[in-house]
Formats: structure tokens, sequence, C-alpha cells
């Protein structure tokens, strides 16, 4: 059976915005009991992070108390932002957020319960305290994102990965949660900039880009380690998990149609991995990776090679 959606588009531009009450000074208290109370406490709240996830977090934590939900997604493809609360119910409403033309991104509120339309109004009246924080928190994150990512693939670059691994070695240790690595490179690459030229080669390196965000949770994280090279920290993730991340990256690339000049290019990728071990450094870890991937191609690459 096909799952209800109800789709709708929400421009909050200055007068919506007065007509909603927004900005308009109420009595704050501690566990709002109305949409004005609980509107005017999210304003000063969301407006303290200029983190997505964590405005999103709390708004979906604050809304609750008016409006019960099961689950809450948001999507920016501009931002190649993704995230998700909760768990999936059968009933969903989707908004699409904008603001004089700029496009905020989309959320999808998810329930087991059929919405109502008091919840409806409810839920769009509290949607406009998200318009500036997110705004702010999108435009942060532009910004920080041209200092980190790989302009051509849209991936982290090796500035970036180097200010990751080890936070998150760090983190995973902290939470005794495991943490493992996958480095993937592109075969033959070389072969394919030398007979199809430097363009069709960025073509391919954006296209393996995408196949592998697309295999991924939000919370694991893409970098552009070298020419052909990608890491993958895969967090709250042991070993035999990683294995199974890793070969789906692989059948993945292999299965994508990559074209120069109509003909299609045979494409494959070879893969090493390593778990973090008790006491290990971030240089171990991608050194013991980077010797996986070595055994992967030297056993006739298209495989995935797992580090002892």
């Amino acid at each position: 059976m096909k799952t209800p959606t109800q789709t709708n588009a929400i421009d909050f531009d200055s007068a919506k915005l007065q007509r909603l009450g927004f900005g308009q000074p109420s009595l704050l208290t501690r566990r709002p009991a109305t949409v004005a109370q609980l509107r005017q406490q999210l304003g000063m709240q969301l407006q303290t992070s200029l983190e997505p996830e964590h405005i999103l977090a709390l708004f979906f934590r604050e809304i609750q108390r008016l409006v019960p939900l099961d689950a809450l997604q948001y999507r920016h493809d501009t931002s190649d932002l993704r995230l998700e609360y909760g768990h999936r119910g059968h009933h969903s409403m989707s908004y699409t957020l904008s603001h004089e033309g700029e496009h905020l991104g989309t959320l999808v509120f998810r329930r087991n319960q059929r919405f109502i339309e008091d919840e409806l109004s409810q839920l769009e009246s509290l949607l406009s305290t998200l318009l500036y924080p997110m705004r702010n928190a999108l435009l942060y994150r532009a910004a920080t994102r041209s200092a980190l990512r790989d302009p051509l693939t849209e991936t982290g670059n090796r500035i970036a990965m180097d200010q990751t691994l080890q936070r998150e070695i760090d983190m995973a240790r902290r939470h005794l949660q495991p943490l493992s690595l996958l480095m993937l490179d592109i075969d033959h690459f070389k072969h394919i900039n030398d007979t199809h030229g430097h363009a069709t080669g960025d073509k391919v390196l954006k296209a393996v880009a995408a196949s592998i965000k697309n295999q991924l949770r939000n919370v694991d994280m893409v970098f552009r380690f070298g020419g052909e090279e990608f890491l993958i920290l895969l967090s709250n993730t042991g070993r035999d998990a990683a294995s199974m991340v890793g070969e789906r990256l692989r059948q993945a690339a292999q299965a994508q149609d990559y074209w120069a000049d109509e003909e299609r290019i045979e494409l494959t990728v070879s893969l090493g991995c390593s778990t973090l071990l008790a006491g290990e450094s971030a240089e171990s870890l991608l050194r013991r990776a980077d010797n996986a991937l070595y055994v992967a191609k030297r056993e006739g690459r298209n495989r995935l090679a797992m580090a002892g």
C-alpha cells in the first residue's frame, strides 16, 4: 500500500512572518502551552547554533510538545545535506522552505497517525522559526565547505580528512564504539585519462564520488584522498559491517554506466579496509587501509581486501 503523502510549499516572506506573529513579544515560559509561546522560545533557542544538525534536532524535540511526531527528515541538495531524526511513520507531510526565492530545503514530518488540520496549522506556524537559523546555518556551511571540499567531486578534501580523522578516533574511544576506514581506488584510471582525455576522467571521478555517497549513511564521511583515491570513514562500524559496506561500494561502482563519446567505459574499483585497534594512531589506521588496498590491487583488482 502506498504511503499517504501530503505536500505543501511555504515561502516565508516578511508579511507572512508578521501575520504568523513571529517576532512579536510574548511571555516566555519554561514549558510552553501555546503555539505563540513555543514559537517565541524556538525563535531564541534556534539562533544559538550555526550547525544544521543541532538546529533541526532541537526543533524536532521541542515541537513535539504540541504535535506528536515519529520522524523528521530534512534535505538540501545544494549543500549535500540529508538529515533524519526518529523512525519513519506511515503518514507524512512535506514542506518546501524558501525565502525571497532562496531555497532553504525540504522538511518531511512523519508519524503513524494521520495529521489533522489543527496540527498542520500549528506545524506551519512553528516552521517560521526555522527560517533565519537555517538560512544562517546554510550560509555558514557553504563558507566552510568551500575551504574543506574538493570542488570537483563535492567530497571532503585532504585538509578536511586530516581534521576529521583524529576527532572521529577520539569520539570512538570515548563512546567505546568501533570505527572503520575504507580506502577506494579507481582501477586503471590513468588509462581512462590517456585514452579518453582528462575531461572524461573528471566526469568519471564525479560519478564514482556520487555512487559512493549514494550507498552511505548520513553519518558516514567521504574524502578525496588523492588523484583517484577516496577515503570513507564509517563511524560506529565494526570489521564485518565495514566489509559489507565496502563490497556494496564496489558493486555499485561497477554497475554504474560511464560513457565517453558514446563508448561505454568498463570501470571497477579496489578497496582496502581497516578497523581501529586499541591504542592505534590515525597514521597506523591509514597505513593498514593503504596496505590492504595494495593487496587488493596485487591480487587482481576489482576486490576488497581487509587489513589484518
